[in-house]
């Protein structure tokens, strides 16, 4: 069980005093507008950085410290923005608070000390805005129909007209209603009637009239029926299961329900406006630890029940985080684990067992196929292992909940390779102007690394030791993996001593041929064969070491003077690689 401790966290601490924690309390950090940005669009939206294990935010908007005239208390569920319908008052400075939300319904709301703005100075009249309820066009419109309109931004008010002859305003002649988005009729529409709407938007700057006009005909005269709420779970509930059935009051005049379900009272991301003609189904799998928002709007042949109202309720707490209030601090269920993501075996090893050192209640131990398949090969802290491949680690705890004990897992996918003690094929010298290079070829299935003349190292990754002095070395070869070293004792072979640099093939006696020559400084090298090459890595000649050497010739031609290069092979299978040249 994970405990996370948060200065934020603890601005709800239950039975703490606002004075007592002032100083700390801190809500999420605005990203746009950011603190103390000037000239903002008075139709921004509001965006925050997410505050790690909080479920849920409430938001007020005002222009005090604090203030809510602007927004009071929204509850945005897990929503990061959050877009002010009536926009921004301008040329004013806006204060933000964000309150942390949590499912106990026992621990007060604290509103912390925001951030702030300023809204732009607005020097121009808003635009023309589009009625969306009913819409242009409509049909058998319930004659109690409310109008319903966009938000213009920078109004800062409206003026309504409506009328059954398109301009005459013989029902509401541009009637100021100010800043609001919708307008309730006091009188029901005539039926079987087409009605024209005009909405004009406006500021202190004036207003764009006229502005288009839009329809719609109503229906025959007939009831649309009231409003439902919830009955499963009730408005405002916590800890409602995962899968719960939604169940409504059922309204004996509707024909059916539109029922809207999200996480945030501006979403619809599990049911957009899905037709039900019953009140109540089944919700398969909803996320834990969220809010959900839900409208239900009955209709029949008369149209849509309206004013109808959104709800909400919380899914489990299930296995957090969530805060206890009992100790101020953030919890969650799920095991701490800490498991590689890579774990190695040596053939010669298996099988081999790999335990858990994580505590938690449970333990299981997957094998994955090529299509993500898991098959369970163990229930315990550990696991035997005999094949390489993908696999999976989980360790979980259990909670209580009002649905019945859950587990809370925490997994980690690892792969299992196979590795092997290193075979030294070669070790090849390369002469250099400052001392040699030593090359070390090394095959198997392990990951290797490389070090002279110490067991113990420094070892390095690459397999080339550049511009080390001329002498003899043991080269050694180990297993990342564990599975053993390598070593090749080349003691004698490590020289380039003996290989001549030059030689003149001009028959006169004196260093006509190309040889290896055993110096004091060579010792006793025992060279099985040599192979000459020029610039290009095209071989010219192989000569044995009791040979006479190279005469500097390619099949009977006579070879330029220039640089040849030369590769050594010793009984050991060591390698001397190194240059010459061909004077004439």
């Amino acid at each position: 069980m994970k405990l996370i401790k948060s200065n934020i966290l603890f601005l709800i601490v239950l039975g703490l005093s606002f004075n007592t924690w002032a100083q700390t309390c801190n809500s999420p950090v605005l990203t746009s507008p950011v603190d103390g940005a000037v000239n903002v669009p008075v139709n921004s939206t509001i965006t925050w950085d997410a505050v790690v294990g909080v479920p849920g935010y409430v938001i007020s908007i005002g222009t005090t410290p604090g203030g809510v005239d602007i927004v009071n208390q929204v509850n945005l569920g897990n929503s990061l923005s959050y877009t002010p319908p009536f926009g921004l008052p301008e040329n004013t400075q806006i204060y933000v608070s964000i309150t942390l939300f949590f499912f106990d319904a026992d621990i007060p709301d604290v509103v912390c000390p925001g951030e702030s703005f300023t809204t732009e100075d607005v020097t121009s009249p808003p635009a023309c805005t589009t009625v969306t309820n009913p819409a242009d066009g409509a049909t058998n419109v319930n004659i109690a129909a409310n109008i319903v309109w966009n938000y213009s931004p920078t109004a800062t008010g409206y003026r309504i007209s409506l009328s059954t002859v398109p301009g005459a305003g013989n029902i509401v002649n541009n009637e100021d209603i100010g800043n609001v988005l919708f307008y309730n009729p006091t009188m029901d529409f005539s039926p079987s009637t087409e009605i024209f709407v005009q909405i004009t938007p406006y500021n202190e700057n004036g207003d764009l009239s006229p502005c288009p006009e839009q329809s719609f005909t109503t229906g025959t005269i007939a009831t649309a029926p009231g409003c439902t709420s919830l009955t499963n779970p009730l408005d405002g509930a916590i800890n409602v299961p995962l899968t719960p059935l939604i169940e409504w009051t059922d309204i004996p005049d509707a024909v059916g329900y539109r029922v809207t379900i999200g996480s945030s009272p501006f979403t619809a991301e599990v049911l957009d406006n899905v037709i039900f003609t019953t009140n109540s189904t089944f919700v398969i799998d909803f996320e834990p630890n969220l809010t959900f928002f839900i409208t239900i709007i009955p209709f029949n042949a008369a149209g849509d029940a309206i004013g109808c109202t959104q709800e909400s309720f919380s899914t489990i707490i299930g296995c957090g985080p969530y805060f206890d209030s009992v100790t101020g601090e953030l919890v969650i269920i799920n095991p701490d684990i800490s498991f590689p993501d890579t774990i190695s075996f040596c053939q010669n090893e298996i099988p081999f067992t790999v335990s858990s050192t994580d505590m938690a209640e449970g333990f299981r131990w997957y094998k994955r196929d090529e299509f993500g398949n898991e098959t369970l090969i163990s229930g315990g802290t550990q696991v035997s292992l005999s094949e390489a491949g993908e696999y999976r680690y989980e360790a979980y705890n259990t909670v209580m909940q009002a649905s019945g004990t859950i587990e809370c897992p925490s997994s980690q996918v690892f792969n299992v390779i196979s590795s092997e003690i290193a075979t030294i094929n070669s070790v090849l010298i390369t002469e250099q102007p400052t001392g040699i290079d030593i090359t070390v070829d090394a095959s198997g299935i392990g990951n290797y690394e490389y070090a002279l003349n110490n067991i113990d190292g420094p070892y390095q990754d690459s397999n080339v030791f550049n511009n080390i002095p001329a002498g003899s070395y043991t080269v050694f070869v180990r297993d990342k993996n564990g599975c053993g070293i390598a070593q090749e004792s080349v003691e004698q072979d490590l020289t380039l001593e003996g290989f001549p640099k030059f030689f003149t093939p001009n028959g006169d006696g004196i260093n006509d041929f190309w040889q290896f020559i055993p110096t004091p400084l060579s010792g006793e090298i025992n060279i099985d064969v040599i192979y000459i090459f020029d610039r290009y890595g095209n071989l010219l000649a192989q000569i044995e070491p009791s040979a006479n050497g190279w005469d500097g010739s390619f099949n009977g031609r006579p070879l330029p003077s220039s640089d040849y290069w030369f590769r050594a092979i010793s009984e050991s299978n060591g390698q001397i690689q190194g240059h010459f040249a061909l004077k004439r």
